[in-house]
């Protein structure tokens, strides 16, 4: 058995550039395991340098210096997110607010409608299941309750860490944004000298998380705006929160389009009960859902993301269960750089072990 490991290990790590890459990943895995919530306002920073970056390239190739073109990047970035959040979020706080009101009336006209149903169906349906049904829902429904309260009570705390934020983050941002090169130039020298195989998953990995983030806003805004014009053109209540919560679900694949329809077929569920009106609802939505699914997604991401759907999924639960929101946000870019390292691996089972991803 001990032999066995041994000739797995000579020729896995044989190679110091092996060697390089898995402490580079490791000391990375470790710092943002035991770190991540310290480094919250750089990864922020981060992500939106990878969005900004191409702009900026952009001016500077028009002749403009590469502060400057920071300088004004930043500040029409900083304009639309103030006419953004001036424009949709006072309608999105007020519509949430009015649905939380509205939830024990929901409630009550669910627990009203359970129990009808014992004497619609005497053969079918117990009472006695119904009233376990009805008291879990209530027991659930209180829990819920008392979490609203718990994160109002909190909620000073993070208006105070939002303010931090709102400093920190574009403090960072235009300095990684202007000093860019300057600043890989100094991180490099902190890196092993064996770093070919570490400067050609890098290559591959930077690639992969421009093209992603970059398509993952876009679909964001699309998928949001779309669902709300639907929503908005069927009268439906809480358009511009559902909205917001069906565009933002996209960060989540295959799971958050699921989650969210839970809400959305409830509202309109309690708004029009079994109509046609529902119906016609709950069409235009799963046709946003299908074009989003069929036509937006692999025209964003043909070139960004080659993961077989189960590897996805096994991804979002893997980083999200260590990372919380993070590891679910970059979830596909970690199985990316899984998928590269196994790529770039010096073995001649490598192309094997990719094939998993694929």
């Amino acid at each position: 058995m001990f032999s066995l490991f041994k000739g797995w290990y000579q020729r896995k790590f044989s190679d110091p550039e092996a060697v390089a890459l898995v402490f580079i990943l490791v000391v990375g895995f470790l710092v943002l395991y035991f770190m991540g919530h310290l480094l919250a306002p750089l990864l922020v920073a981060v992500i939106l340098a990878y969005l900004l970056d191409w702009p900026i390239i952009r001016l500077e190739k028009l002749g403009l210096g590469r502060r400057w073109a920071t300088s004004l990047v930043i500040l029409a970035f900083g304009i639309l997110v103030v006419v953004a959040v001036v424009r949709i979020l006072p309608t999105v706080w007020t519509q949430g607010a009015n649905l939380i009101t509205e939830l024990p009336t929901m409630f009550n006209k669910a627990q009203t409608f359970m129990d009808s149903l014992p004497q619609r169906y005497p053969d079918l349906i117990d009472p006695a299941f119904v009233d376990t049904v009805t008291k879990a829902i209530q027991h659930r429904f209180l829990g819920m309750g008392e979490k609203m309260v718990q994160a109002s009570i909190s909620s000073l705390i993070s208006l105070a860490t939002l303010a931090i934020y709102c400093i920190l983050v574009p403090l960072m941002l235009f300095f990684l944004l202007a000093d860019k090169h300057r600043l890989i130039r100094s991180a490099s020298r902190f890196l092993p000298k064996n770093r070919i195989l570490v400067g050609q998953v890098w290559h591959e990995m930077h690639q992969q998380i421009t093209n992603y983030l970059r398509g993952k806003v876009i679909e964001i805004i699309v998928v949001g705006l779309a669902t709300y014009l639907v929503f908005f053109v069927m009268g439906m209540r809480y358009s511009a929160l559902l909205g917001v919560a069906v565009g933002v679900s996209v960060l989540i694949p295959y799971i958050g389009a699921f989650v969210v329809t839970v809400p959305v077929t409830m509202v309109a569920l309690f708004q029009w009960g079994p109509t046609a009106d529902f119906g016609y609802l709950m069409l235009g939505y799963l046709i946003v859902q299908g074009l989003d699914g069929n036509l937006l997604v692999p025209l964003l991401f043909s070139e960004a993301v080659n993961l077989h759907p189960l590897a996805i999924i096994i991804a979002v639960i893997l980083f999200g269960g260590l990372w919380g929101f993070w590891g679910v946000f970059f979830a596909i870019p970690l199985a990316t750089l899984v998928k590269a390292v196994l790529n770039a691996w010096p073995s001649d089972t490598g192309n094997n072990d990719q094939q998993l991803l694929e």
